[in-house]
């Protein structure tokens, strides 16, 4: 399910995943394919952490990843679970495929 709140999200933040729901800033996004496939591959991994281990682990990821990058924009782009995301989102069949805990290969890279 998709929803709009367009006064949630700070800088060029436009949309994301909260089980079991897509939020975005915009009600015009909803036609982006690949910002929609980047949030669906979000969504797949907060269901098989079981939803609150995901939010517990990325919210540790970015904490370690901020410390050492001293850059918590830096951090974010960096966390497995975004680089994964980041890495698909232009190909429309990857959930189709994905392996379970797919986002560990995107850990130590």
């Amino acid at each position: 399910m998709i929803l709009i709140f367009k006064h949630l999200f700070y800088r060029n933040y436009v949309g994301l995943s909260l089980w079991p729901f897509i939020i975005l800033k915009d009600d015009a996004l909803k036609k982006d394919e690949v910002l929609i496939n980047h949030e669906k591959i979000h969504l797949r991994q907060q269901s098989e952490l079981l939803i609150l281990p995901f939010y517990l682990f990325y919210i540790l990821e970015w904490l370690i990843r901020t410390i050492l990058y001293l850059d918590s924009y830096r951090a974010y782009q960096n966390i497995s679970f975004e680089r994964e995301a980041y890495a698909n989102e232009k190909n429309p069949k990857y959930l189709a495929g994905r392996k379970p805990f797919s986002f560990l290969d995107y850990l130590v890279r």
